[in-house]
């Protein structure tokens, strides 16, 4: 009789997606091996489809008016409750930052502190940006003419590789302050901290749909989220060099408002712990329409 043995294979966990406030497998049944930065096998993630995307925008169009309607303060409240919710999974975002970049528990725990500040710097703009933005125009005739900062819509936004976190919270936080609703493709080698991330979104106060989270192949999602007619802006910073020009050119084809990463920047070497480099109100800016009232001044 064979000696008994202590080996067993681990179940790795199969990620799913979040899409409308709820978490539903990919309707094409793929998912993709994720690795730790040393090679290690950690997961499966869902390998979004095309489908997945669709739904994905469409939930987020649902979800935008009601979100953008809401007042600017009950905004920050709800995003800066969010920080909260992260605060209290600190060792967990700290153990998939450092599998995931590789890093070092002391640099992993300072990355997430510096995520979640980051969360509540932006929150805390979310009552402040109209006054910072708007303004009362002067005008040579019996008229009020104000300008007033308004949510875009819905925004496609492709978040950065290198930075699975840190980098995500900072591009993700600043079109949600005033009042968009998001499609993220998260990064495709490091998703893991977003789709925990999306955990803390579903139990925070965040309507669902507001956020929508996909993982996959960038390759196959991006150009789709680009064309995708009901996306009314899109964030680049996340797309890879090669796939830039045609992305750029797809999202032109509807006028979509682009925000994108410098060419001057390579993305592997940005600092995201660079308060001054990443902790602007022109993050927010990028992701609003300008709008100019005109009132007859009563007698």
């Amino acid at each position: 009789m064979a000696a008994p043995t202590d080996a067993r294979i681990e179940v790795r966990k199969t990620y799913k997606l979040y899409i409308g406030g709820a978490f539903p497998r990919t309707e094409s049944g793929r998912s993709y091996l994720v690795s730790a930065e040393d090679g290690a096998p950690l997961a499966n993630a869902c390998r979004a489809s095309r489908k997945d995307l669709r739904e994905a925008v469409r939930a987020a169009r649902k979800a935008q008016p009601d979100w953008a309607a809401r007042t600017a303060m009950n905004r920050g409240q709800v995003l800066y409750r969010v920080a909260e919710l992260m605060e209290g999974r600190r060792d967990q975002f700290g153990a998939e930052v450092a599998l995931a970049e590789g890093l070092r528990d002391g640099r992993a725990r300072e990355v997430v502190d510096r995520a979640i500040d980051r969360w509540v710097w932006y929150a805390g703009w979310a009552d402040k940006i109209s006054q910072v933005l708007g303004s009362a125009n002067p005008v040579a005739a019996p008229y009020f003419n104000f300008t007033i900062p308004e949510a875009t819509g819905v925004v496609g936004l492709v978040a950065p590789e290198t930075s699975s976190l840190l980098g995500l919270v900072s591009r993700l936080a600043p079109p949600l302050v005033s009042g968009n609703a998001v499609v993220l493709i998260a990064s495709e080698t490091r998703p893991l901290p977003a789709v925990t991330l999306s955990e803390v979104l579903a139990t925070s106060d965040v309507p669902g749909g507001v956020v929508n989270v996909l993982t996959g192949l960038k390759a196959e999602l991006v150009p789709v989220l680009a064309a995708h007619g009901d996306v009314d802006a899109l964030d680049t910073w996340g797309v890879p060099d090669a796939m830039r020009l045609a992305t750029e050119q797809a999202a032109a084809d509807d006028i979509k408002r682009l925000s994108r990463r410098p060419t001057t920047v390579d993305e592997a070497r940005f600092d995201w712990l660079d308060d001054r480099a990443t902790e602007r109100p022109e993050w927010i800016a990028a992701f609003l329409e300008m709008k100019t009232v005109w009132h007859p001044i009563g007698m």
